[in-house]
């Protein structure tokens, strides 16, 4: 199955060592409450040993002159024994209530002492519901100081912003890979640092710095170096520590924040996650009204428009989903400055691991450039999870340092996922693999717009990959031409193509390329405007994701009946022309396409001059040209 490289990741941060949390209350004390409680309930219930008996089998030890005496209460009788060893082992029946007349006067022809003692009995009814509610009444004392240690049950409305320490700090030496970013926030460190410069000649720097990008590009890490870089307090939480089950409680929160934030300014203010508060209002409430998160948001708004940025105050947020927010957010006097975080390029990933590999000891054969270039497409996370791989490889095999094949061997993990060496493929589904896999690389050899292969495997890998195909880039690219996209659907359907031409059927090997194929071309057709029949027209709006979300099949609820019939007749032929056209590319390299299937079941890894090697004289049959869906 043919490679595709991972979109994004968690961004790895360094975290500041955290206040040191108040004491926990005592449990010692809790547990001797409790088992004090139960203790006296079943002494109540059961009043002692001897345990209970029947009130008949009471009236006949009465009768056979067994009971020194007798205690009647409100809900049971209980009996003292005449036996001095029974009485000395602290044995009592206890019996429930008969007749009160029958009773008494068994006991008075038995001449039996006894006395009422109502009082016993009504506290015996209510210690079991004083045990119960104390100890519900407790548990909840106790659950409220675990999620706020030190505070009482008034504390909901406290913030839960982190103040990071003045001990570990992150700079902008910490930080590669976004020299944009980092130009547009030093401006802001400048203001921290010496406000009195932009005051002279009436500048204003901007309350809010939101930082957008996809996940595990260092937004985060950017804030903390923002605030390492000027030294001054710095608080973090995320969107959703705003937010509980309590009504009014992130408003709450909010206000506290920002009045503790002021009274220690200049600082910063970091919120990540700001789409878990700042969804748009309106947008999913069927029954209107106003929501714990929108209150959240008001309070948001309000607090950004009343404090006084002069002072040093500046609110930074992070987000991978601004298409989201409230637009309240984003206007001018809020969140008025954004800054993009991209992925890096191939520069940038060189520099990224430059950073990460300070702490690495590498071996001399280690070529980060080389890296950088196999690695299209990762963010910073993705790239330290990749050298700590490494290393760890490196540690496994009982090597001194970091050589170049763990850091391809990470590569590979990182892309595709963990060897099976346990998952045995049958003679004949290692020939379906290897064919499918030959099938693919051929379409990506000779097609002149696909990525050149760099490595072709048979060995299962991840969760379901019984193989893959790794293509890389020759080059940086923004933009994805017409002719690109198709080649690059033709790839994906060469596996399926192969297991026709070589075995006359199919299999469910091609699912996933079927699914990222079919994908490609209907987001040509409503998205790109690339249709033949439908022409330049966006049947998807740029908005759409905020109200329908981006399910990939909106366009049917955004058109009519008629348009989206046609939207799919065109998908659908646009997907058979596109896998005759690999059918043709196979038949025409049947040889090539052999010769690799054989190498990769005796080689199971194809690479580098091997591969070239089996590819020679691979080509595009002369009557099949650059495809366009014109």
């Amino acid at each position: 199955m043919p490679w595709r490289a991972p979109f994004s990741m968690v961004t790895s941060v360094g975290m500041d060592k955290q206040p040191k949390t108040p004491a926990r209350p005592n449990r010692g004390w809790l547990g001797f409450l409790i088992a004090a409680g139960l203790a006296m309930s079943l002494m109540t219930l059961f009043g002692g040993r001897g345990g209970q008996i029947g009130y008949d089998e009471l009236k006949a030890k009465i009768r056979g002159n067994e009971v020194a005496r007798v205690v009647v209460t409100a809900s049971e009788v209980r009996a003292e024994p005449k036996d001095e060893k029974l009485r000395d082992k602290g044995v009592v029946w206890t019996s429930g209530r008969g007749e009160g007349q029958e009773l008494e006067k068994l006991l008075d022809e038995a001449k039996v002492p006894y006395r009422y003692d109502n009082d016993a009995g009504m506290w015996g009814a209510m210690i079991p519901w004083l045990v119960l509610f104390g100890g519900m009444a407790i548990f909840w004392w106790f659950m409220l100081r675990r999620l706020r240690p030190g505070a009482g049950f008034l504390s909901f409305g406290k913030s839960k912003a982190k103040l990071a320490s003045e001990e570990t700090r992150t700079t902008f030496a910490d930080v590669a890979g976004v020299d944009e970013a980092v130009e547009e926030l030093k401006e802001i460190v400048q203001f921290l640092a010496d406000p009195e410069r932009f005051r002279r000649l009436g500048g204003k720097i901007p309350k809010g710095v939101l930082l957008v990008g996809p996940p595990g590009t260092g937004k985060t890490l950017l804030a903390r170096a923002v605030a390492g870089e000027a030294k001054v307090p710095f608080y973090q939480l995320t969107g959703s520590d705003f937010v509980e089950m309590f009504v009014g409680v992130g408003a709450a929160r909010v206000r506290d924040l920002f009045a503790e934030a002021q009274t220690k300014a200049p600082a910063i203010i970091f919120i990540d996650e700001l789409d878990a508060i700042g969804k748009a209002r309106g947008v999913g409430v069927i029954s209107g009204g106003h929501d714990e998160r929108e209150q959240t948001l008001n309070q948001l708004l309000s607090e950004m428009d009343g404090f006084d940025a002069r002072k040093g105050l500046i609110v930074m947020a992070a987000t991978n989903r601004p298409e989201i927010l409230d637009p309240a957010l984003l206007r001018p006097g809020r969140f008025d400055r954004q800054v993009l975080v991209d992925r890096p390029d191939v520069r940038g990933r060189e520099a990224i691991l430059r950073v990460h590999v300070r702490g690495v000891t590498l071996a001399p054969d280690v070529d980060l450039k080389k890296i950088a270039q196999l690695t299209p497409g990762m963010a910073g996370a993705d790239l330290a999870n990749l050298v700590n791989e490494a290393a760890l490889l490196a540690v496994r095999r009982g090597k001194e340092a970091v050589t170049m094949s763990e850091l391809n061997e990470s590569i590979e993990r990182v892309m595709a996922g963990l060897e099976k060496k346990s998952r045995r493929l049958s003679d004949r589904e290692r020939q379906v693999v290897a064919h499918h896999e030959a099938g693919h690389t051929i379409l990506a050899e000779v097609l002149p717009s696909a990525d050149r292969v760099h490595k072709v495997s048979i060995i299962p890998r991840g969760f379901g990959a019984l193989g893959y195909t790794m293509q890389l880039p020759t080059e940086e690219r923004y933009i994805t031409q017409q002719r690109e996209l198709l080649d690059k659907v033709t790839v994906l359907m060469g596996g399926r193509a192969a297991e026709e031409v070589f075995f006359g059927e199919i299999s469910t090997g091609a699912t996933d390329d079927l699914e990222r194929a079919t994908e490609i071309v209907r987001r040509m057709i409503i998205q790109y405007g690339m249709g033949a029949t439908l022409g330049p027209q966006a049947y998807r709006p740029r908005d759409e994701a905020r109200f329908l979300g981006s399910s990939g099949a909106v366009e049917t609820r955004l058109v009519s009946d008629r348009t989206a019939e046609a939207i799919d007749a065109e998908v659908t032929a646009l997907l058979r022309r596109l896998h005759d056209r690999a059918i043709r590319v196979v038949k025409a390299n049947r040889a090539q396409a052999e010769a690799l299937a054989k190498a990769l079941l005796e080689e199971e890894v194809v690479e580098g001059e091997r591969l070239r090697e089996t590819l020679r004289g691979a080509a595009l049959p002369a009557e099949l040209t650059v495809e366009s869906a014109a």
